[in-house]
């Protein structure tokens, strides 16, 4: 038979509304609870000693929201603002290591520079190396095809000032035009009868204008060649080339570099012009274009089309 106070007592089906162990009280009037207060909980051992958890609010479309969908969600949007700053990051990344380009005037201002800077970062060997090949025009001896010599350096001189080694009009001509310094060195031919004196006259700017400015001021002001003095190295051949005897004049221009040179007998004596002796002003002019020719193609040389490594700092 069903309680119909239904309040707790045995027999009820329900818990006691006050635990059997309470302290003795004022009495509360009985009054029924609804069922849905004891929905999907037991009525333990622990029963009253806790009040029971209060539920989660309702879901405006009916139901509860579970309490873990709003973590997810957030976690989910965390997860693609993080994935989004990633993806930016490296695409700021691709970018600073992508090849730059360079305009066409940037280009020829890095070919420049590098350019200029090879009298101070080639070693001497570089600039007068050992031996240079060169040819003897056929019309020296009467036509026919050209015949291939190579010059063998007797040394290589000091550095030194434009006005220490140049001739006493040339000197103060360069000074004016900025010249920085002059390298030299000293081949002779291969029966060690002629000898040639190499000069490379560094100018000031990184282009060509400066050589070329020095040039036309030597040539309208210096008299006639050679501009440059010769030098001479002891226990060789060359020991008494520089002296007064009378050579012959080749000069160039390279870059930023004037290129000068200085041929006559490598014994000192004079090159006497007279007579019909075509062959040996030839071969001394041949020589002194030759080497001179390939000291200026060296230093001259363009450099490798510049372009960026790709590091950041480029």
């Amino acid at each position: 038979m069903r309680d119909e106070r239904e309040d707790g007592g045995p027999g009820s089906g329900r818990p006691p509304a006050v635990p059997p162990w309470a302290p003795p009280g004022p009495r509360i009037p009985d009054s029924p609870l609804p069922d849905r207060t004891f929905a999907g909980q037991a009525a333990g051992g622990g029963y009253g000693t806790h009040p029971p958890r209060p539920r989660a609010a309702p879901h405006p479309h009916g139901g509860a929201r579970p309490p873990g969908r709003a973590r997810r969600t957030l976690l989910v949007i965390g997860l693609f603002a993080a994935l989004a700053g990633l993806v930016v990051a490296a695409g700021a990344a691709a970018v600073q290591f992508l090849p730059r380009s360079f305009s066409q005037a940037q280009r020829q201002q890095i070919m420049a520079w590098e350019i200029g800077k090879r009298w101070r970062d080639w070693p001497a060997g570089r600039i007068f190396p050992s031996a240079i090949r060169y040819e003897l025009r056929g019309s020296a001896f009467g036509g026919g095809p050209s015949l291939a010599l190579r010059a063998e350096r007797v040394g290589i001189a000091d550095q030194a000032p434009c006005r220490d080694t140049t001739g006493p009009a040339a000197g103060p001509l360069l000074a004016k035009q900025g010249c920085l310094a002059v390298l030299r060195a000293t081949y002779q031919d291969a029966t060690q009868t002629f000898a040639v004196t190499v000069g490379v006259a560094v100018m000031p700017a990184s282009s060509a204008s400066s050589a070329a400015k020095a040039f036309a001021a030597l040539r309208h002001g210096a008299g006639p060649q050679p501009w440059l003095r010769a030098v001479s190295f002891r226990h060789t051949t060359t020991a008494h080339f520089a002296g007064p005897g009378r050579k012959v004049g080749w000069s160039g221009a390279a870059g930023p570099y004037l290129v000068l040179a200085t041929v006559g007998y490598a014994d000192g004596r004079p090159w006497l012009r007279q007579g019909h002796d075509t062959y040996t002003h030839a071969e001394m002019s041949n020589l002194a274009a030759g080497v001179g020719q390939s000291v200026a193609s060296r230093l001259g040389a363009p450099p490798p089309v510049p372009h960026c490594p790709g590091s950041p700092g480029c």
